[in-house]
Formats: structure tokens, sequence, C-alpha cells
């Protein structure tokens, strides 16, 4: 509706109506909140909990996954144990520096880590960490 200017002939209405708009927004944005949490992907990993604080990178660090089952990933891509340090190698090898994290499941066996850290270090990456959950302190 126009405002009454005091003239008897009705004018064009030149408001723009922004109700349609903000209901359209607002559906969009929670379509975006529900589906967001739904678009993670990667393997579900249960991260040994230590104490120590986080490292600060300067360069983009390979990630190496090691799950429950035993299945590497390599980054995104999976590799088997057999073939790993020949898919690092070829992967990474140009670059030794290159820091790499290892995010090893606390219910894989220990001596499944160790060789693959040792595997890591046979390729010639001595830039080795461990991606671990920081740790609850009691209040």
């Amino acid at each position: 509706m126009g405002f009454n200017t005091g003239r008897s002939r009705r004018g064009l209405v030149s408001e723009i109506n922004v109700t349609p708009m903000v209901d359209v927004m607002l559906v969009l944005l929670i379509i975006f909140m529900v589906t967001a949490p739904m678009m993670t992907q990667g393997l579900e990993v249960d991260l040994p909990e230590t104490t120590a604080k986080s490292l600060r990178q300067k360069e983009e660090p390979i990630i190496i996954t090691l799950d429950k089952e035993g299945k590497i990933m390599l980054g995104k891509i999976e590799v088997g144990q057999a073939l790993f340090r020949q898919q690092l190698e070829k992967q990474f090898g140009q670059d030794k520096e290159q820091p790499i994290f290892l995010k090893a499941d606390k219910r894989v066996a220990y001596g499944v880590v160790v060789n693959i850290m040792a595997e890591i270090k046979a390729a010639g990456f001595d830039k080795l960490g461990m991606i671990t959950e920081p740790k609850e302190l009691p209040r």
C-alpha cells in the first residue's frame, strides 16, 4: 500500500516487497545448516589422547591415516601395506623435507604403527609426527 498524499487519484506503488525474498533466504539457510554436517568425508579414527600442545607448521603436511581395520590412507588414496612405501615415494619422493603426520587409531596394534613409521623413515622422510586428541583435564 502506498502513502496517502491527499490526492484522490491512486498512483502506482513503488515499494519493493522483500518478504518473499527473506522467506526464501531463511529456507536456504536452514537447508545448508542441516546438510553441512553430512558433507564431511573420511575415515572414522579414534585418536589417542595426550596433554601436549599442537605444533605450528609452515608447509602443508602429508597425512597418513591408519584406521582400526588396518586400512592405510595416503592423503585421500587407500593403499595396501605392501605397496605403501612405493606409493609414498611415487607421490611425494621429490620433497623429502615435507612433514608427514601419522593419524593412527588407538586400537591399532603397536607393531603395525611401528611398521608404518619404519616404512616412512626408509622412504627417506625425516619429519614424522603423530596426530592425537587433546586430553580432557579434570576440573
